[in-house]
C-alpha cells in the first residue's frame, strides 16, 4: 500500500487535485490510471480513499469516496537536536525518527554547533516521505532552527531531559520515562553542550540522562532517545 500527502485535504473536499510531484509518482512511477484508487492522508490525523477522474502526471485528479480520522498519539514527543556538521546524517536522523514516532524535531543552534543552517525545504519532504512509507496519517512538525537559551524559554512538558557527556550523576532515560506522559529531550553537538547551556537546562527543571555506556554521535543518540521513550509507551 502506499500513502499519498495531500495537506489540504479536509472533510469539506469531494474533488481535489494533487500537487506535480505527488501526481507524477502516482502517474508516471506506478502507472495509475482514471477509475484506480488512492489513499492519502493530510497529515493531521485524516485518511483518505479517493478515485483517480484524471491521472495526469501534473495534475492528477481525483475524489473522495470515504474518510476517517485515526486517534492522535497518547503522549508527544519533542527531540531538540542539534544539527549535524554533515547534513545528510541530521536528514538520516529525521527519517528514522519519523518513522519510529516523534511529535516535534526542533533543529537546537548551541554554543559548540558547527552548522548554523539547514535546507529547511528538502528536510520537511523528507520527513513526509518517511511519515507515507510508515503508514502514519500525523505528520511530525519540524521547526526552523532556535538558539539554545530561546528554546529552554518555550513551554515545556514535565518530563523534561537533557543527554550530556560532562561527569555527572545521571539515570538511564529509561528508568526516567513515565508511560502516556508528554517529554522532551536536549540532544548536542559533536563537542556537546557547553556548561553554561548544561546549567541553564538544570536551572529551568530538565533532568540528565544516559543513554548508554556507549560514546555516540549527535543523530545516533537522539534516535536512542527516540526509541527508548517510544519503547515505554508501546511495551
Amino acid at each position: 500500500m502506499n500513502y499519498f500527502y495531500a495537506p489540504s485535504l479536509d472533510n469539506s473536499v469531494s474533488q481535489f487535485t494533487l500537487g506535480p510531484e505527488e501526481s507524477r509518482h502516482i502517474v508516471k512511477v506506478l502507472r495509475k490510471q482514471a477509475g484506480d484508487q488512492l489513499v492519502l492522508t493530510n497529515g493531521k490525523g485524516f485518511l483518505f480513499t479517493a478515485e483517480i477522474l484524471e491521472a495526469s502526471p501534473k495534475r492528477c485528479t481525483a475524489r473522495v469516496l470515504e474518510s476517517r480520522k485515526s486517534l492522535p498519539p497518547r503522549f508527544e514527543l519533542t527531540l531538540a537536536v542539534a544539527p549535524t556538521k554533515r547534513v545528510e546524517r541530521f536528514q538520516w536522523f529525521l527519517e528514522k525518527a519519523t518513522e519510529i514516532g516523534v511529535t516535534r524535531i526542533v533543529p537546537l543552534l548551541c554554543d559548540r554547533s558547527e552548522r548554523q543552517t539547514l535546507p529547511m525545504e528538502r528536510l520537511q519532504r523528507v520527513v513526509q516521505e518517511a511519515m507515507k512509507q510508515s503508514l502514519q496519517t500525523y505528520l511530525p512538525v519540524l521547526d526552523e532552527p532556535i538558539g539554545f537559551e530561546a528554546f529552554l524559554e518555550r513551554d515545556q512538558p514535565m518530563l523534561r531531559f537533557i543527554a550530556h557527556c560532562e561527569e555527572d550523576e545521571k539515570m538511564d532515560l529509561k528508568r526516567r520515562v513515565a508511560a502516556d506522559k508528554d517529554a522532551v529531550v536536549l540532544i548536542g553537538p559533536e563537542g556537546d553542550f557547553s556548561p553554561a547551556e548544561i546549567q541553564g537546562a538544570y536551572e529551568k527543571g530538565f533532568m540528565p540522562v544516559s543513554l548508554g555506556n556507549n560514546r555516540l554521535r549527535t543523530e545516533t543518540a537522539a534516535l536512542v532517545a527516540c526509541a527508548t521513550i517510544n519503547m515505554i509507551n508501546n511495551g
